[in-house]
């Protein structure tokens, strides 16, 4: 019997926070619409408000605009490094960081496993699949001549206005001849490494990093320097200008919004100050921005590009995570370097395939873009939630996550005791395949990381495999 001395919301968030502690309100789940809640309830509209609004004051639930209340999960967040952590001499890879990850590029290739870490949507829930099919059909049909043209550098000349367009979102503003389109955002940064680097410079990258940059240097025959990096505040700028000011490296990678494989975004001040160290030090940034559409609050964060002032910064992307992963088109802006850049394109992969091009220029053009992002993002913050929250339930006390701000990656942090390296292979075994956290690191660090993904539908035989992981590292440390 309820206590007549107690508030109606304080009675309200209470049961409602019961719930969410016996699993009733799992993480991710939607409470019900104020409206609903107040309906079903008897209660007036202020009331459920009151108590929505003081579990969201608590750090229970969040409030996601034209979405609604969401429990959020409680799992912590993995600490923040020293400032000495990850500071080492430059160095190429460590042999056994690109076997493992040729290892795992294998098994995430094998269809026969269950992939709960591969970076690449699966399922028509996360493509426009059908319109875009549309408009290829319709412009093979009207424009035919496509099929057999180049689209030679620097691409279309639609599909580089809109390109402009959006990125004027992430507070970025280009013109179509300062464009350059690539094949996929991987393309455009081995070429932006290719033309601000040579063999045997050294770059600064964050720790962890994206892993297939490990074996790009290793190819092109540079040394890394790795930079602590956190999940609230981004690389160390206090130890990216020591080694700026020491005048040890030729160039910085980063991916400072919505990062791979942290999912964090580093703080605006820290871009600007990182754009303004580059035009300082007159020392390139390569500037991932694959995921920067894919940020969860809106307005969207501005890229470290919004910041320079002297053409210091090159930003890459591409829609491969958000569109059309098959139309493999990315984009680059060089700034300074256009002119290298737009030789070493051509001389790498000499075109663009048109009809992609123009398929992909037309659906911009049209708006489609903008209202599927913003499904997107509503869909994936509810899928980084509900992983967020199996993982609280599967694995083992004492392990960590971060709290993504946009995209579908986490990254996770056991217990002291497990070994990621053996979760990879005791998993492997059972036909699941993850990354351990040490391919994000060229000296092998991040040995009780690994990095989940939340890009696919959340079937049985998933939420089955990812509490099969939490077992196999629960059995490391004896339980």
């Amino acid at each position: 019997m309820r206590d007549n001395s107690t508030p109606l919301y304080q009675s309200l968030a209470d049961e409602l926070r019961a719930a969410m502690n016996d699993g009733r309100l799992p993480a991710g789940a939607r409470l019900p619409s104020v409206r609903d809640a107040a309906r079903a309830r008897g209660l007036s509209i202020n009331t459920v408000l009151a108590a929505y609004r003081q579990l969201e004051a608590r750090g229970l639930v969040e409030a996601r605009p034209q979405s609604g209340y969401f429990v959020r999960s409680r799992l912590p967040s993995p600490p923040a490094p020293r400032f000495g952590d990850g500071i080492t001499r430059a160095q190429p890879a460590q042999p056994s960081v690109l076997d493992r990850i040729a290892v795992a590029v294998a098994a995430q290739t094998d269809p026969a496993t269950i992939d709960l870490s591969l970076a690449c949507p699966k399922g028509s829930d996360f493509y426009p699949g059908e319109r875009l099919a549309r408009l290829v059909a319709e412009l093979a049909r009207r424009q035919p001549e496509l099929l057999s043209d180049y689209s030679l550098p620097p691409g279309p000349a639609r599909l580089r206005r809109e390109i402009c367009r959006h990125a004027l979102d992430l507070g970025v503003t280009l013109a179509p001849d300062d464009i350059i389109v690539t094949n996929g955002c991987m393309e455009a940064l081995q070429l932006a490494l290719r033309a601000v680097t040579r063999a045997g410079d050294t770059i600064a990258i964050e720790s962890p990093t994206y892993f297939n940059l490990i074996p790009l240097a290793e190819q092109l025959g540079l040394k890394t320097i790795e930079v602590p990096t956190h999940p609230d505040t981004g690389m160390s700028l206090d130890a990216l200008e020591l080694l700026l000011s020491e005048r040890r490296i030729q160039a910085v990678f980063t991916m400072p919004t919505v990062h791979n494989p942290l999912g964090t975004s580093m703080p605006v001040a820290s871009k600007r100050r990182l754009a303004a160290l580059a035009n300082e030090y007159r020392v390139p940034v390569i500037e991932d921005a694959l995921y920067a559409e894919l940020q969860f609050a809106t307005p969207l964060q501005p890229l470290v590009k919004a910041f320079d002032r002297d053409g210091w910064v090159i930003v890459c992307s591409s829609y491969t995570k958000s569109l059309a992963p098959g139309f493999r088109i990315g984009w680059m802006a060089p700034g300074r370097f256009h002119r290298q850049l737009a030789s070493l394109k051509f001389c790498s992969s000499v075109a663009q395939p048109a009809l992609l091009s123009e398929a992909l220029g037309a659906f911009l053009e049209s708006g489609g873009h903008a209202q599927h992002l913003r499904r997107l993002r509503r869909a994936y913050a509810g899928q980084i939630d509900r992983l967020r929250g199996i993982i609280d339930d599967a694995f083992p006390p004492g392990t960590r996550a971060t709290e993504p701000s946009g995209g579908f990656l986490v990254w996770v942090e056991m217990p002291e005791g497990c070994d990621a390296n053996q979760l990879f292979d005791a998993a492997l075994a059972r036909g699941i395949s993850i990354t351990p956290g040490n391919l994000y690191s060229p000296s092998g660090r991040y040995r009780r990381h690994i990095r989940l993904s939340g890009c696919y539908p959340y079937t049985d035989r998933h939420i089955h495999a990812l509490h099969t992981l939490g077992n196999l590292a629960a059995r490391q440390l004896g339980g």
